[in-house]
């Protein structure tokens, strides 16, 4: 007999993917979501993409009824269901606390009464804020975070105390959280109240530490969704990608297939339970390479990217995967290059209306000084 599987979040773009990962191996497949606005646009229908296979129960995960209802008859949860966005959660702080952390603390209880065999949580790679960096000396250290004097003097690198460069490397889990955003706050609090509260009931928890993950069904007209995202909407409106800083910053960009195949393998494998895990690709490329990528896979690279040399509030300069504990715990391989991955979203942007905003969201941040 097949396992009932729920997914909170489960209409939006890693949700809905995992949705079709799922029902391919014969899992039974249900879905909470609020089909919010900013993800699904004005009218909050049923997203075409989402598989008709699926059961849809469209609520709020603040909503204990609704909660209460999605879980009847579950075997495991996976909880997606956040706001996303870095930029915004700095200045919209009671919506992103309320439907994170409120929103995990009443699945949680639900789930006292209605106790699940594993719950999946979804993490960020933002919890971690700056990633590992090695000194001179060849020792291994946090980042330190950049000082507001550093920052509008287009310092934009990374040093110790002693005023020494720092080389980043890759970061592992075992590497302290350091937050810097109220969305980086609400998502290491959904990871640990999932871990403590997996723990005290005796249910098994898995945390998924996701890295920039872009693909197929992503919004494009969301200007705090990922950052491919963000880019391929302005160059589909002929606008030049905006980039923060010096361009330089790196980051670990992960195909959306790859990580459904970590999020399956979450459910699947015993030896995951109690721990959390980065979904990356293992590899790291500049943001200035990302814009490159983008615009060449979009046939516009002609489209320069602008380099705006100012610094947002809550970023950090160099945060990239080790992927070693998911490798060999999970059995995780990722197999999707970023020139690859590009072609196939490339492909779908040719149908799509991308509804750019970036210029919207970014006169926000400076009105309200999250700008440097």
């Amino acid at each position: 007999m097949s396992k009932h599987i729920l997914i909170t979040g489960g209409a939006g773009f890693i949700g809905s993917h995992l949705v079709d990962e799922l029902l391919g191996k014969g899992y039974q497949v249900r879905v909470l979501d609020n089909l919010s606005p900013q993800v699904h646009g004005a009218d909050c229908s049923r997203p075409s993409y989402l598989n008709p296979e699926v059961e849809l129960i469209v609520g709020d995960i603040r909503d204990p009824n609704a909660v209460a209802q999605a879980l009847k008859g579950i075997d495991a949860v996976y909880h997606f269901a956040a706001i996303v966005g870095v930029g915004q959660s700095m200045y919209e702080i009671g919506k992103y606390t309320d439907t994170n952390n409120l929103g995990t603390a009443v699945l949680l209880e639900a789930l006292i009464e209605q106790p699940v065999e594993r719950l999946i949580v979804a993490s960020s790679m933002s919890i971690y804020g700056e990633g590992l960096y090695q000194a001179p000396d060849g020792s291994f250290c946090n980042g330190f975070e950049r000082t507001q004097e550093q920052l509008k003097a287009g310092d934009w690198e990374v040093y110790n105390t002693k005023r020494e460069l720092l080389k980043p490397v890759p970061t592992p889990e075992t590497k302290v959280p350091s937050l810097a955003s109220v969305y980086a706050l609400s998502k290491y609090d959904q990871e640990r109240m999932c871990l403590i509260l997996g723990q005290a009931y005796g249910m098994q928890t898995v945390a998924l530490r996701f890295f920039n993950t872009y693909g197929t069904r992503q919004s494009l007209s969301n200007p705090y969704t990922g950052v491919l995202a963000i880019f391929a909407s302005r160059l589909l409106n002929n606008n030049p990608p905006l980039i923060f800083e010096d361009g330089y910053q790196q980051r670990d960009f992960v195909s959306i297939h790859d990580v459904v195949q970590a999020c399956r393998l979450a459910l699947e494998v015993p030896q995951a339970a109690g721990c959390a895990f980065n979904v990356a690709s293992g590899q790291q490329y500049t943001v200035r390479e990302a814009a490159e990528h983008m615009a060449k896979a979009l046939g516009k690279e002609h489209i320069q990217p602008k380099i705006i040399g100012k610094y947002r509030v809550g970023d950090v300069r160099h945060c990239f995967a080790d992927i070693t504990l998911a490798r060999q715990v999970l059995g995780y391989q990722p197999s999707i290059t970023l020139e690859k991955g590009l072609i196939e979203l490339a492909s779908w942007l040719e149908g799509q209306v991308a509804d750019d905003r970036v210029a919207e969201a970014s006169a926000e941040l400076a009105a309200r000084g999250l700008t440097v």
